[in-house]
């Protein structure tokens, strides 16, 4: 495996069951993390329904990454219980076992091969059990390629497919790097400050995407930029203290006494 996510990963043999009977992908139990007598996470529920696109936010040190980090499998908590759909438990996993079962994570710095093409590097990530080299040289079939051309198409790269990554703008990187992530189709993305540093053309075609993946894909933000998060957001969550505050539209958590005053009345 490349880059902690990418390669030697055989979803489509390897991956558990989902079951979303109960419209559900994500449930987040009672989970406590703590670190040096610090605690990161306190009691932390959160659910997150299939399909939904979900914002995240709250002041530094909320919580917001060991959360993520406990649904990958980087970290295991204290107490509580991390289920992916209904009988998926995430706790029992390893990292790329998690990857495998469909959840994908992007982190703040794209993780991009700099030195290949954005075609190859979405032949890179691409679902199966080929070992790395097999992938760099053996072709690949016309189903595969008019599956990079449809990620292309997605992440708004197709004219750039024989671009080095390399050479790609700070936002084109984002987006390739979550093109990445498409290639394994995995049902649940979770996405950390997608647009720092981004120009505002840039941020506002990252928020057509991720849009436009809500609903086939289920979708986690975690970003500081309360304009971005208002331009996408359907249903907030305010982290504080490892615990949940407050949840809901952008205005009724805008609005809500607490967060005011420990966040957005900063």
């Amino acid at each position: 495996m490349i880059g902690g996510r990418f390669l030697g990963q055989n979803r489509r043999s390897a991956a558990p069951r989902l079951d979303l009977s109960h419209n559900i992908i994500l449930y987040l139990e009672g989970i406590s993390v703590s670190f040096d007598g610090f605690k990161a996470l306190n009691d932390l529920n959160l659910y997150i329904e299939a399909g939904e696109l979900r914002c995240i936010i709250g002041p530094n040190g909320a919580g917001k990454t060991t959360m993520m980090d406990v649904i990958t499998g980087k970290t295991r908590p204290d107490t509580g219980s991390a289920w992916f759909g209904q009988t998926v438990d995430l706790l029992s996993l390893s990292e790329p076992e998690i990857a495998t079962a469909g959840i994908g994570r992007k982190f703040q710095k794209p993780t991009i091969f700099p030195n290949h093409t954005t075609f190859e590097n979405l032949e890179l990530a691409m679902a199966g059990d080929k070992a790395v080299w097999k992938v760099l040289f053996a072709r690949i079939s016309s189903e595969q390629a008019d599956r990079i051309d449809s990620v292309l198409r997605t992440i708004g790269l197709s004219d750039k497919r024989n671009v080095l990554a390399g050479s790609l703008s700070h936002g084109q990187k984002q987006w390739l790097e979550i093109g990445m992530l498409l290639m394994q189709s995995p049902e649940l993305l979770l996405v950390d400050e997608p647009v720092a540093g981004m120009t505002p053309q840039e941020t506002e075609r990252t928020a057509e995407l991720l849009v436009s993946l809500s609903g086939t894909h289920s979708v986690v933000v975690v970003e500081h930029d309360m304009a971005f998060v208002r331009s996408i957001a359907r249903t907030v969550t305010v982290l504080h203290q490892g615990s949940v505050l407050a949840e809901g539209s952008m205005d009724q958590v805008q609005n809500d006494p607490k967060v005011i005053e420990v966040y957005l009345g900063d």
